[in-house]
C-alpha cells in the first residue's frame, strides 16, 4: 500500500495535483497504459482521503479538501483494518491491469506501485501487531506515536494564514487527545499478542512523554497557534482557548499514556531484538526485505556489512596513517578527530552564520560542476539553512526539504547547530553532497519536475533515496573533491562506516539475538561513534527494524549496476546519460531499478 508512511512528508512539496505538469502523451482511452494511469490517480487520491495530514503535508487542504485541515488521521483499530483491507483492493485492481502491454515508464510505474502493494499485503496478512505490514512493530515508542509526531507536524505542517486556519488548528488539537487515545487502544492490543517494548525504549518514550507536560502557557502547542495568529493580525484569544484544550483534552490523554506505559515496565524485558515477538524472524525478513526492496536475506545483508566494513577501514587506515594517527584502532582514531576540538567551530552565533556561509558556498561550488557527471539538473536551487533555534533542540541533525512546485521555495538542506561539536569540520562536506548536491535535491526535485503520476512523484522509498544519497557522496569523491583534503575523505569514509556498521548491528539486533550493549559497542568499534550518538542509533533500530539497512544496501546496488552499464555498453557508456535515465525513473523499488539499467544498457526501450 502507498499510504501515509510511504508519501513524502515535507510540507508543500506538491502545491496540489493541478499544479502538476501533465503526462506528455495521453494514453489512448481503454488501452492499459490509460487503464493504469487512471488507476494510479485513483490510489493518489484515495491515499489523501485515508489522511488529511497527507493532505497537509502536500499543500493539498484547501477547495473540495479544506475540511482535512481540521483533522489528524484516524489511528484507531478500525482504520488499521481498513488499511489492510484497501492495500488488498489496490493489488487486485491493479492485476487486472494487462501488464504486458506495458513498455518504457508505463511499465517501470506499474512494477514499482505492484512491488510495494505486494510486499505489504503479504505483511498485512500474516503480521497483526504494529503500524500496519511490518517495520514499525511498537505503536508507542521513542521514535513512534502521535505524543512525539504530532506537535512537531501542528507547529511546522499547519499553516495559518486565517481564521479558519487557526480554528482548525485548534479542531486538531483537540483531536491529538482522540488519538493518544486509539493509539493506547492499539498498543494495549498489542500487549494482549506478547508485544511489549524493550524496557529501554519504554525508559526513553515516558521521559519524551513527561517532558511533554509542562504548564499550558509555556507550551509550544499553546503558543503555536497564538504567535501565528496574532502575527496575522487574526482576531481571537487563541492562546486562552489553545490553554483550556490543551489543559481539558491533551494532558489527560498524555496522563493516561503516561500511566499504560508505566503499567508495562513489569512486563518489559531488555532484549532489543523483535526476534522476541511473535512469529519475529519471519517479521524482520519482511521487514529487512521492504526497507531494502530486495530479497536479501539477513544473513546477506550482515555479511555485505561486515564485508564493506573491512574495505572501508583499509582505506580509512592509509589516511588516518598519512595524519601521522597511527594507535589504537580506526574507530578510536575516528572518535579522537571528533573530539579535537580545532576541528569545531566554535559554538556561537557569529561562528555558526560562518558555518551556513561555508556550506552554502560549497553547494554553489558543486553545482557548477555538475554539468560534468549529469546531463539533466534540476530547474529549482537549493540553499542551505541553520534550523530555527526554537525547535533544534528536538529536530534531527541534518534533513531536506524539496522545493515547492511553484517556486516560492527553494529546496532547503536543514542543518541542526544546537552544538556545532556535533559537526567536525572534516564531516560537513559529505553530509553536504548527501543532503544538497548531488544528494537529495538532484533526486527528489528532478523527481518532481518530471512527467511522473502524481502517486509516483510524491513517493519516497528509502533504498532508492537513502542508496542515492550515499551514492552522491561516493560521486564527489570520484569527481576529485577530497584530492588535497585527507582529513575530508575521512569524513567521507566515517559516513560510509556509519551505514556499514548499520547493516552490522541492525541484523545483529534482530536476526542474531544481539544485546543492546553489544550493537552500541560494535557500531562504536567500526565507525568511531560517540557512545551517546551509537546509544540512540541502536534504540532507532531496535524500534525501527530493517530501515537502516536501505541505505548502504541501495548505495551499493547504485554502484553495482553502473559498473555493470559500462562493462556491458564498453565504450558507448555515458555516466550523464546513466544518471539521467536512473533520476528520470523517480523512486523504485531496487528490484526495478535493475531491470531499467538492464534494458537501458542492452539498447531497449526505457
Amino acid at each position: 500500500m502507498l499510504n501515509r508512511r510511504h508519501l513524502l512528508v515535507t510540507a508543500a512539496a506538491l502545491a496540489g495535483s493541478a499544479a502538476a505538469p501533465a503526462l506528455a502523451q495521453p494514453a489512448p482511452a481503454g488501452s492499459p497504459q490509460a487503464q493504469l494511469d487512471a488507476l494510479l490517480e485513483a490510489f493518489f487520491q484515495e491515499a489523501l482521503d485515508d489522511s488529511p495530514q497527507l493532505a497537509t503535508q502536500l499543500g493539498v487542504d484547501t477547495g473540495a479538501r479544506a475540511a482535512a485541515k481540521s483533522q489528524l488521521d484516524d489511528r484507531s483499530i478500525a482504520d488499521l483494518e481498513r488499511d489492510k483491507a484497501r492495500t488488498a483492493d489496490q493489488l487486485r485492481r491493479l492485476k487486472a491491469v494487462p501488464r504486458a502491454p506495458l513498455t518504457g515508464m508505463a511499465a517501470v510505474n506499474y512494477d514499482a506501485v505492484l512491488d510495494g502493494l505486494e510486499r505489504a499485503d503479504a505483511a498485512n496478512r500474516r503480521f497483526v501487531y504494529g503500524n500496519g505490514g511490518a517495520g514499525q512493530p511498537y505503536v508507542l515508542s521513542q521514535l513512534t506515536g502521535a505524543y512525539r509526531s504530532i506537535p512537531d507536524f501542528l507547529g511546522t505542517q499547519h499553516t495559518i494564514e486565517t481564521k479558519a486556519d487557526a480554528d482548525a488548528y485548534l479542531a486538531r488539537l483537540e483531536a491529538y487527545a482522540t488519538v493518544m487515545d486509539q493509539e493506547a487502544e492499539r498498543a494495549r492490543r498489542d500487549v494482549g499478542l506478547g508485544v511489549v517494548p524493550p524496557d529501554f525504549v519504554i525508559e526513553r518514550s515516558l521521559q519524551q512523554m513527561r517532558a511533554l507536560k509542562v504548564a499550558p502557557e509555556a507550551s509550544p502547542l499553546v503558543s503555536s497557534v497564538a504567535d501565528r495568529a496574532r502575527e496575522k493580525g487574526i482576531a481571537g484569544d487563541y492562546a486562552a482557548q489553545a490553554a483550556k484544550i490543551y489543559a481539558d483534552k491533551v494532558v489527560p490523554a498524555l496522563d493516561r499514556q503516561i500511566a499504560f506505559m508505566e503499567g508495562l515496565k513489569p512486563r518489559a524485558v531488555h532484549d532489543a531484538g523483535v526476534w522476541r515477538l511473535p512469529d519475529g524472524e519471519a517479521y524482520y525478513a519482511h521487514a529487512s526485505q521492504a526497507s531494502t526492496t530486495t530479497r536479501m536475506t539477513p544473513d546477506e545483508i550482515h555479511q555485505m556489512g561486515l564485508d564493506e566494513s573491512r574495505r572501508l577501514s583499509d582505506r580509512a587506515e592509509v589516511l588516518l596513517r598519512k595524519l601521522g594517527m597511527t594507535k589504537g584502532t580506526v574507530g578510536q582514531r575516528i572518535r579522537a578527530l571528533y573530539d579535537d576540538p580545532k576541528h569545531h567551530y566554535p559554538n556561537t552565533d557569529p561562528a555558526k552564520e560562518k558555518l551556513i556561509e561555508d556550506l552554502n558556498a560549497q553547494v554553489k561550488a558543486m553545482m557548477a560542476r555538475l554539468p560534468e557527471v549529469f546531463g539533466r539538473l534540476p530547474k529549482a536551487p537549493v540553499e542551505v539553512r541553520r534550523v530555527p533555534s526554537f525547535i533544534e533542540a528536538g529536530a534531527p541533525g541534518g534533513y531536506y526539504n524539496q522545493p515547492t512546485l511553484d517556486g516560492s521555495r527553494p529546496g532547503i538542506y536543514w542543518i541542526n547547530l544546537r552544538d556545532t561539536a556535533e559537526y567536525p569540520k572534516w564531516t560537513l562536506p559529505t553530509l553536504t553532497y548527501h543532503e544538497a548536491v548531488p544528494g537529495h535535491h538532484m533526486h527528489l526535485a528532478i523527481q518532481q519536475e518530471t512527467e511522473l503520476p502524481m502517486i509516483r512523484r510524491a513517493t519516497f522509498l528509502s533504498a532508492y533515496g537513502e542508496g542515492w544519497a550515499l551514492y552522491a557522496e561516493e560521486l564527489a569523491r570520484e569527481m576529485g573533491v577530497y584530492e588535497d583534503d585527507p582529513l575530508g575523505e575521512i569524513g567521507y569514509l566515517q559516513s560510509s562506516l556509519f551505514r556499514s556498521a548499520r547493516l552490522v548491528v541492525d541484523t545483529g539486533l534482530h536476526a542474531k539475538r544481539w544485546s543492546r550493549e553489544k550493537a552500541i559497542e560494535t557500531m562504536t568499534s567500526i565507525d568511531g561513534s560517540p557512545t551517546s550518538a551509537a546509544t540512540t542509533e541502536i534504540e532507532r533500530y531496535c524500534v525501527w527494524p530493517g530501515q537502516a539497512c536501505s541505505y548502504m544496501v541501495g548505495k551499493l546496488t547504485w554502484l553495482r549496476l553502473r559498473e555493470a552499464a559500462k562493462a556491458k555498453m564498453g565504450a558507448r557508456f555515458d555516466l550523464r546519460a546513466f544518471h539521467d535515465m536512473a533520476l528520470a525513473s523517480g523512486s523504485v523499488p531496487l528490484t526495478v531499478l535493475e531491470r531499467r539499467v538492464t534494458d537501458w544498457s542492452e539498447g531497449r526501450a526505457v
